[in-house]
């Protein structure tokens, strides 16, 4: 699941028990990720708070968009398969899905979505590389500096969690290996989904 030690459900005390408790109604399992931050809970709870300060003012859809861009220019299997699974259920098929990771220029996606995943792209994979004109290049399709800024910050702090568990092994969660093949195989772009039952 992950190189730290972790701690257990059984000794779970306080925060970490309340955190596990409802991990469990939600999901019926404990996520890898949240057995990685019960060593710290403190960060847990700030990356919580600052990642739903971005995406509550976004439109849910580009907030999905982004992160899928952005995690698989960091080859985040977690967050692929998590936010993967977000857009297959909620604004696209299982096949729209798969061609966005595998041939985005194939994908159902307007102007404006493609400029967005540039941008997402960029940031992760070079943030000085980005310039005016890129921003400009979003203000002309009708994106305000807010909505600009937005993007930018959903794909910076996708950096943030993505390399988080992918620096602590933090594998995904077995639950994953419930989605079709052809669309699992292609939201794994980096680690492997954990191959233990979800504990």
């Amino acid at each position: 699941m992950s190189f730290l030690e972790s701690v257990s459900e059984a000794s779970a005390e306080g925060d970490v028990a309340e955190l596990y408790q409802y991990e469990r109604g939600r999901l019926g399992y404990i996520p890898n990720y949240t057995r990685t931050f019960s060593i710290h809970p403190d960060a847990y709870h700030a990356w919580r708070r600052l990642i739903s300060s971005i995406a509550k003012p976004m439109e849910e859809r580009r907030y999905e968009l982004v992160t899928v861009a952005a995690a698989g220019r960091l080859r985040s299997s977690y967050c692929m398969l998590a936010h993967g699974k977000i857009l297959r259920d909620k604004f696209f098929g299982a096949g729209a899905v798969q061609l966005l990771v595998e041939d985005p220029a194939s994908a159902p996606l307007d102007e404006v979505d493609r400029a967005v995943i540039d941008l997402a792209a960029k940031v992760v994979v070079d943030a000085g590389s980005v310039t005016k004109e890129d921003v400009d290049g979003l203000r002309a399709l009708g994106l305000g500096d807010r909505e600009i800024l937005d993007v930018i910050l959903a794909a910076a702090a996708r950096s943030f969690f993505s390399k988080v568990l992918d620096a602590t092994g933090t594998l995904p969660d077995h639950a994953f290996n419930d989605l079709a093949p052809a669309l699992r195989e292609a939201l794994t772009v980096g680690r492997p989904i954990d191959a233990g039952a979800a504990p």
